[in-house]
């Protein structure tokens, strides 16, 4: 049987063997061959500005040599072992010296599964059931994340959506729901509610700023009510900062997730905590009935936790923050210039470290305010920048450090292209 080598050929293939055509990421159409730098290639030798950097991870950006190099010196050692590995607690240390909420910190593989645990760690540590989450957050795939990230239909507040088939009813009924950036909202909830045990956010939701004084208002009403606050920094971490949102912010939580950055392009997750709360994955400190039991077959292992730590070396280097922001916001001018020049209505949104447009004038403060933006001139312009050579999600555009004055120019011509298409959209 001949099997020929095009796109379109592996799409085919992909179809009579992955459900939906795809590994269950944004666009099962796009079939990436190579990355390297700041830049991808399709199987079909299309060359792109990569500013998906595979939804994150890729912060240094493909194939960065020191970490390939960290990575080739650990593989003839062992790949995994299920065993204690000293780069991997090099990595926990690395972490705990970063990020100010942690004295100790658990190794998962993904980031959805990091969420996972912080929910039942905040649960066995505070007794209580009940999450908060907001909506239009995303915290990975477990039943209880899976509530109004992208409701099929406006409810009244806190009634949960699930967002897919074959999650009971029980689930939703321990989960409740805030608008973003609503503190009265969640002060509500907190005083009807004696059995929250957290509420879990993203400091920075997908792309939506938090107003002023809101996470520090998270972190005074839990206090205030003895329930654990819960940042996802799955996406932010080692991103807005080198100590992440917490940095960023200025706003420590009682649990941080971690994950994409920490792995250097591996899979690797992690979440973190103080050693009191942490001790609940010890059942010699807590007993059977306290125990939080957790494995993991690759949880922790060489070679992910060798790039992560190389990865992480890299970022505490002199002013590579500093760098990754004047990169970004260097993006945002471009955009602001090309969608001016046209006349477009747009709210840039995010922070310079991870952000896109809304075609909206109205300010994006939480879920159902970014709704209002119009997703059909959202459609035209992604459509247009992919064509163009801008590869990126529907939704966030990650700058990356590999970023040169090339890739910038290729990504400036492309965002003005795309924003005469825009322009031609009825409104």
């Amino acid at each position: 049987m001949i099997r020929l080598n095009s796109q379109a050929d592996w799409i085919e293939r992909a179809r009579a063997v992955l459900p939906a055509a795809g590994f269950g990421n944004f666009d099962p159409a796009a079939i990436i061959a190579r990355g390297q730098g700041a830049r991808v290639w399709d199987q079909d030798g299309r060359e792109y500005v990569d500013y998906l950097i595979g939804s994150g991870p890729m912060l240094l950006g493909h194939g960065d040599p020191e970490v390939m190099e960290a990575v080739l010196e650990q593989l003839p050692l062992g790949m995994t072992f299920f065993a204690n590995n000293t780069k991997g607690i090099e990595l926990a240390e690395a972490i705990v010296q970063a990020v100010p909420c942690c004295e100790q910190v658990r190794f998962v593989t993904s980031g959805g599964e990091a969420d996972m645990y912080a929910i039942r760690l905040a649960r066995a540590y505070t007794g209580k059931s009940r999450i908060v989450k907001f909506e239009g957050g995303y915290h990975g795939m477990s039943a209880e994340a899976q509530m109004s990230l992208a409701p099929a239909r406006a409810v009244n507040f806190p009634t949960p959506v699930p967002d897919s088939a074959g999650i009971p009813q029980g689930v939703a009924d321990q989960v409740l729901v805030a608008p973003f950036n609503d503190l009265e909202a969640v002060a509500s909830l907190l005083a009807e509610h004696d059995d929250i045990a957290a509420i879990i956010a993203e400091p920075l939701q997908r792309i939506i700023a938090p107003r002023p004084g809101f996470l520090r208002g998270l972190r005074d009403l839990c206090d205030r009510h003895g329930v654990l606050l819960i940042f996802d920094e799955i996406v932010t971490g080692f991103r807005l900062a080198y100590g992440g949102a917490q940095e960023q912010f200025g706003v420590t939580p009682d649990i941080v997730t971690l994950g994409k950055v920490i792995g250097g392009g591996f899979p690797l997750a992690a979440l973190g905590a103080s050693a009191r709360i942490m001790a609940h994955f010890d059942k010699g400190a807590v007993g059977a009935e306290r125990w939080l039991m957790q494995l993991g077959t690759l949880s922790g292992n060489p070679v992910a936790a060798a790039a992560g730590l190389k990865t992480l070396e890299i970022l505490r280097r002199p002013n590579q923050y500093a760098r990754l922001r004047d990169l970004g916001e260097r993006l945002m001018a471009m955009h602001e210039r090309a969608l001016t020049a046209q006349g477009i209505a747009h709210r840039l949104s995010g922070d310079a470290t991870l952000f896109d447009v809304y075609f909206t004038e109205a300010a994006c403060t939480d879920y159902r305010t970014a709704r209002h933006a119009e997703p059909e001139r959202a459609q035209v312009w992604n459509a247009v920048l992919r064509a163009e050579g801008v590869f990126k999600s529907p939704g966030k555009l990650y700058p990356s450090l590999a970023l040169g004055e090339e890739e910038l120019e290729r990504t400036e011509a492309a965002l003005h292209r795309a924003a005469v298409a825009v322009a031609a959209v009825k409104g």
